[in-house]
């Protein structure tokens, strides 16, 4: 294993490392070649030594001759030197030798004396290797030192003529220093590969070390070491949800709280639009918006920013950062809902006081029949007079309180809100921030559309005045411009919520595009994220009670109500306490 000092450059480790990979798996191949090499050519001579062998051993004079010097032949006397060099089968074997380039070629008897060999004072002698094998009718292949050195033979045995028993045998060997001459002739071109191939690594690990370099951006391992611990430490420390992306929009980090925000996986190296973001996230993050933009994210309301990331002016790709806002937003409605009804309650102060200081006028004019009867009516309407027309048909007081206050906000607005004829909900709220965040959207949407219309049209209701009796009556109170109209009913521990206006209705080019984040009717009034949240908060929350919220009419009737009209229905979200 090597080992780099801390002042060695990235670049040249991998240089250094990529050279030794390359020419120590040359180096094996080139082993491995060359034992392969040596093994195949010492078949390829000994197959060729055995087809010159069984050439001579075929041929009819020689077999002739041959049996005319065995045993079995009829005994000739003593065979001298002389008259075997000068005989037809030395004449053959030489031939054979000197076409074939043959280290040698030996013919000998059924004995294994010697009938023909290269060198003449040799002839009629016992053969230096065993020729028992080939004697016996078999063909041998072996790689043997005899009296011409080393050599890859082959053995055959020499048969009667016309006949199958074994009369001699036919020995051709091929010298090895064939065989070594021909390999290294061979090494030599695969070591001139080798080297080129060495070229070619050198110069691959040179132009991948140059590409490491580009990818990391010219960080050492130690700063890769320590930039991995920090991204780690910080990714999954903070309280923001981050995605990252490379320049071809593939994710290349999603930390825990963006998973837990986004409700994605988010596996490394898969499209942008394929993890599971919605339309909403993917159109800010593929613009880089750097301005926070509201998102509505199942039952979640989240606020997103999107960075293009770049470093020495080389582009890196894009970060997606999530805030969770949904905890906030509860809280800010809460807060809206106690701010309208703290200007109920001042609003009735004043108007109580006015009313008390009435009473007291009669009582100090003598007039004690009159405030008896204004007491009464007074009784009749309740102490502070009848916020909203009705309200007693809702047995929930959080639901009264806030429609209540929603009311007082509408009469700010020159709107009149009012409950449905068949609004009836005798039971208690289960999730009161769920229904009022639904109800609150679409009330401030239905006032804003009525308030909207009244002053596009210019159009005027008759101001709604408030009876008193005597000269000392309360003054008229603000003249209604819009109607909203607002129904609830109870069906089991289901809520059934619509809500009408008197506005211009949905356009018709936005009625199947009306809950799509960023989508709205009003004008945009410069907020954060602009418009068009209210809406798709409102259905996923609904949805997620396992409910809907849907557009029932986009409006353009003929009636006073003539805006548009929705329909929730939020299952579970009554606690039952009798029978409504």
């Amino acid at each position: 294993m090597f080992v780099f000092g801390r002042g060695v450059r990235l670049r040249t480790q991998i240089v250094l490392l990529q050279v030794v990979l390359v020419a120590l798996t040359l180096g094996i191949a080139f082993a491995v070649f060359a034992y392969v090499s040596e093994q195949r050519l010492s078949g390829e001579y000994g197959q060729r030594a055995l087809a010159i062998a069984r050439t001579v051993a075929a041929d009819p004079a020689v077999r002739d001759e041959v049996n005319s010097y065995s045993s079995a032949a009829a005994p000739r006397g003593p065979v001298s030197d002389g008259e075997l060099a000068r005989g037809r089968l030395e004449r053959i074997a030489e031939d054979t030798r000197t076409r074939t380039g043959a280290l040698y070629v030996v013919v000998t008897d059924d004995t294994g004396i010697r009938l023909a060999h290269p060198t003449r004072d040799r002839l009629g002698e016992m053969v230096s290797t065993d020729p028992s094998a080939a004697l016996r009718g078999a063909e041998v292949v072996i790689q043997e030192r005899g009296t011409l050195g080393e050599s890859v033979r082959a053995k055959v045995p020499v048969l009667q003529p016309d006949a199958t028993k074994v009369v001699g045998e036919v020995s051709v060997g091929i010298s090895t220093a064939a065989v070594h001459d021909q390999l290294l002739r061979d090494l030599q071109r695969a070591g001139l590969l080798a080297g080129v191939a060495l070229f070619a690594g050198v110069i691959g690990s040179l132009l991948l070390a140059r590409r490491w370099h580009e990818l990391t951006l010219g960080l050492q391992p130690p700063e890769l070491a320590d930039l991995v611990r920090e991204q780690a430490a910080v990714l999954h420390g903070i309280g923001e949800g981050v995605v990252a992306v490379d320049t071809q929009w593939r994710t290349t980090v999603v930390n825990d709280e963006a998973r837990r925000l986004l409700g994605i996986d988010g596996a490394p190296g898969v499209s942008v639009d394929e993890i599971g973001l919605t339309p909403r996230v993917v159109e800010v993050f593929r613009a880089a918006r750097a301005s926070p933009v509201p998102a509505a994210v199942g039952d979640r309301l989240l606020v997103v920013t999107a960075r293009t990331v770049s470093r020495e002016g080389r582009a890196l790709g894009a970060v997606l950062s999530v805030r969770d806002r949904t905890d906030v937003e509860s809280l800010t409605r809460q807060l809206d809902a106690v701010r309208s009804m703290s200007t109920v309650l001042r609003a009735q102060r004043h108007e109580f006081a006015n009313r008390l200081h009435l009473l007291n006028g009669l009582l100090h004019g003598g007039r004690p029949e009159e405030a008896a009867q204004y007491i009464e009516e007074l009784l009749g309407s309740g102490p502070l007079g009848a916020a909203l027309a009705g309200v007693d048909a809702l047995r929930d007081p959080y639901l009264q309180a806030f429609l209540a206050a929603k009311a007082a906000h509408a009469r700010e607005s020159g709107v009149g809100l009012r409950l449905g004829p068949n609004t009836w909900v005798d039971a208690n709220l289960a999730v009161p921030v769920d229904v009022t965040t639904i109800l609150g959207n679409l009330l401030d949407n239905a006032i804003e559309a009525a308030r909207l219309d009244d002053r596009a049209d210019g159009e005027r209701v008759q101001p709604i005045r408030e009876n008193s009796p005597g000269p000392a009556a309360a003054p008229a109170a603000t003249a209604l411009s819009g109607q909203v109209e607002v129904e609830l009913v109870q069906e089991g521990s289901t809520l059934h919520i619509t809500v009408v206006d008197s506005g211009a209705g949905v356009p018709v080019e936005l009625v199947d595009s009306i809950f799509t984040e960023g989508v709205s009717t009003r004008p945009d009034n410069g907020a954060p994220g602009g418009r068009g949240v209210g809406l798709a908060l409102s259905r996923q929350v609904a949805r997620a009670l396992g409910g809907d919220l849907v557009l029932a009419s986009p409006g353009g009737g003929d009636s006073a109500l003539r805006g548009a009209e929705f329909i929730a229905r939020l299952p579970g979200v009554l606690e039952e306490t009798g029978t409504a």
